[in-house]
């Protein structure tokens, strides 16, 4: 299977993986053939990239993060309960189910996490059109897990890590959903409206049974910098929490990986570029050196250039050097369709280097 751009999509293309609409449920199968039509409607629906099925491609397989079941339940809990914590009868402090119910999700993903190899973070944005608000949870979860586990927190820590995670952006479900999935850009009082979902959601978290006031914390500080000029209070350096800092960095990558109705999602190689613009001023490096190290800048079967003038499609990740991943040459320097695709693995072949990706302008890629 092959990834391409939404904008690439022509009729009689076949979808290699479902396509999910916000409920859950399956909106489009494997192997459905793509009309106008269809295409119009993914476009609709804010899908930026989907995977087809392509004959110099078909032998590649997709490593997910997380399984289909653990993702479609974790999914079905987050939509489930942030709906019902907006209920006018649940005003105030009724939120007891919260811990309880995240803490199975949030041992669920361990558990997949902990069962795969190698495992690193891919895009998770992709066949989906959840409500962002769930739909980030889940992904911020996901990546910050999976971080944790590589910095060597043990399963109890990450059980918090998880939690708060799964649960830093609770506040925007009391955001009126007029300004929080606004088309347009914020004026000054809307951007300070949403600004308040920190501090929200740590009032509804900080003394609920279940939900660790590390965890509530976590809600209040991820929008915090290291130079202080986060917010909801500006602090600096270590007083923020450390897994706060860790949340950070998976928030704001999620941010930009995720395709809004307002701008497209940035490709990991470009996020992880201007996430290290503020390394050691909004981002802790130690720690963004782990997500480097941990993120598939260049997500297998998506098509890149390379510095020969060859196109071809990254058929693998190099665990090492995720940088460096394996590509399928297809065409070659003047454009030709190969007739015997090739591969090169870029970790050997030093002198070669990515310098186009599908979907963005042409740039040099900095590796």
């Amino acid at each position: 299977m092959r990834l391409i751009s939404i904008n690439s999509l022509q009729p009689g293309m076949k979808l290699a993986k479902k396509i999910y609409n916000d409920e859950g449920l399956i909106l489009l199968s494997e192997n459905a053939e793509l009309t106008k039509g269809l295409i119009r409607r993914l476009k609709e629906l804010g899908l930026n990239q989907v995977y087809i099925a392509d004959r110099l491609t078909d032998d590649i397989v997709i490593p997910e993060m997380i399984s289909e079941e653990t993702r479609r339940r974790a999914m079905q809990e987050i939509r489930t309960n942030f709906r019902k914590v907006t209920e006018p009868a649940l005003r105030g402090r009724v939120y007891p189910y919260l811990g309880k119910t995240f803490l199975k999700v949030v041992e669920s993903i361990l558990s997949d996490l902990s069962s795969r190899e190698d495992v690193m973070i891919m895009m998770m944005n992709i066949n989906s059109t959840d409500h962002y608000l769930y739909r980030h949870s889940l992904n911020v979860c996901v990546y910050t897990l999976l971080l944790g586990k590589v910095h060597g927190y043990s399963n109890d820590a990450l059980s918090v890590l998880g939690l708060g995670a799964l649960l830093h952006d609770i506040g925007k479900t009391k955001i009126p959903a007029s300004v929080l999935l606004k088309p347009d850009r914020l004026t000054d009082h809307e951007f300070d409206l949403i600004k308040q979902h920190t501090e929200i959601g740590f009032q509804m978290l900080k003394d609920e049974p279940g939900v660790p006031l590390v965890a509530a914390h976590c809600a209040l500080q991820h929008h915090e910098r290291l130079n202080g000029s986060g917010y909801p209070r500006g602090i600096q350096g270590s007083e923020i929490h450390e897994y706060a800092r860790w949340l950070a960095i998976a928030d704001s990558y999620d941010a930009m990986t995720t395709h809004r109705i307002y701008r497209s999602a940035l490709l990991p190689h470009q996020a992880t570029e201007i996430l290290y613009a503020g390394c050691d001023t909004l981002y802790e490096k130690s720690k963004l050196e782990i997500f480097r190290d941990s993120v598939a800048i260049y997500p297998i079967g998506i098509t890149v250039g390379l510095s020969t003038g060859e196109r071809g499609v990254v058929v693998r990740i190099n665990p090492d050097i995720p940088q460096r991943p394996v590509i399928r040459v297809f065409m070659g320097p003047e454009g030709e369709e190969l007739k015997a695709p090739y591969e090169v693995n870029l970790a050997v072949k030093l002198s070669v280097v990515i310098t186009y990706v599908e979907g963005t302008e042409p740039e040099i890629a900095h590796v």
